[in-house]
């Protein structure tokens, strides 16, 4: 099969819009309280998606930089700030590699999810040192390494179709994903940002059906465009939901979900 890797996370936008979890309120209480964020500060947030982070921390701050090199996740942005009456992002194409040429202000943080173990991760903190504040901070979330995390019970029935129809590979771009070998932790503690505080959250998800569906075409290795075309991939969904439906006959998914901050300061 062939694409243009610049449609894999265009094909992937709306979903990733509507159906990824995002993160628990605890921890966007946690930054306005560990930083004091009354309204006056700016903060950049690095590979934004479509504003997972940046939507809720918007109203405590006075100016949220929300980047990502993907126009459709900044426009499915925009969408849902304009639905919650939120202004005062700014959406901006642009990447990780390419920092200086954006002429980002100085900031007092820098939040970054997923989007991290896609960067070059020493190459951005360093250029990161030349914009935060004195006092400001890098922030990584996610769900914490691969090995602390525990899947969901029907995890083996979507793998198990997702393979009929795309390989054991989970595939990204022209090649497979697979996670950095490195720690964030390890990466940061060697960058100038090298004090790593840890906070973590548990907290729980309820899904339907729809939502788990559709939350598969929010990942890269089984994004739409994956699968060729709409038949293929209309077939993988009609399989999947007779899958899950045999396997949960409820309809209902509990998911435990665990969010880890790793706030990052210089000494």
């Amino acid at each position: 099969m062939r694409y243009n890797p610049d449609e894999l996370f265009r094909s992937t936008a709306p979903y990733y819009a509507r159906y990824r979890p995002g993160y628990p309120q605890e921890f966007f209480e946690h930054l306005v309280a560990r930083f004091a964020l009354n309204g006056t500060q700016q903060i950049l947030d690095l590979g934004c998606g479509t504003g997972q982070i940046a939507l809720p921390l918007a109203p405590h701050v006075a100016r949220i930089l929300a980047v990502d090199p993907e126009p459709s996740m900044l426009t499915e942005g925009q969408h849902l700030a304009t639905e919650r009456g939120i202004h005062n992002i700014d959406w901006l194409a642009g990447d990780s590699y390419r920092l200086p040429e954006l002429a980002l202000p100085e900031l007092t943080l820098v939040t970054m999810g997923a989007a991290f173990h896609w960067m070059d991760r020493d190459g951005v903190l360093q250029d990161l040192d030349q914009l935060v504040l004195p006092g400001g901070a890098v922030v990584i979330a996610s769900g914490g390494a691969p090995e602390t995390q525990t899947p969901p019970p029907w995890n083996d029935t979507i793998t198990a179709v997702r393979t009929k129809y795309l390989g054991p590979a989970r595939r990204a771009g022209s090649g497979t994903y697979s996670h950095p070998e490195e720690r964030h932790t390890d990466v940061l503690r060697r960058s100038p940002f090298s004090n790593v505080e840890v906070a973590e959250w548990n907290w729980t998800l309820e899904r339907d059906l729809d939502s788990l569906v559709g939350l598969q075409f929010s990942f890269s290795f089984s994004a739409p465009v994956q699968f060729g075309s709409e038949e293929q991939r209309a077939a993988f969904e009609c399989d999947l939901r007779n899958a899950l439906t045999r396997e949960f006959p409820s309809g209902a998914f509990r998911e435990h979900i665990r969010t880890e901050a790793l706030i990052a300061t210089r000494p």
